[in-house]
């Protein structure tokens, strides 16, 4: 298994971005998480909750089966 990665297609928002933010708040500031999400609200909700709780999107990319794996940077706080 990955470290540092969540696979949470299938999770209903806004349950996705509640493990989400439970897992940065366990990891140190500068660490890079990998997350798959589903398309439509999943990677919509979870990216703009993300960037208003000041972590960075590093990247965000829909893979060809439909999800998207997004990156992101736990913030310095």
């Amino acid at each position: 298994m990955k470290e540092n990665f969540l696979d949470l297609r299938g999770v209903a928002c806004p349950m996705n971005f509640v493990k989400t933010k439970l897992y940065m708040d366990k990891i140190p500031a500068g660490t890079v998480i990998e997350v798959l999400l589903d398309d439509g609200e999943p990677i919509e909700s979870v990216s703009a909750s993300i960037s208003e709780e000041g972590h960075e999107i590093v990247q965000s990319e829909q893979q060809i089966e439909g999800y998207y794996c997004l990156l992101i940077r736990k913030n310095g706080a």
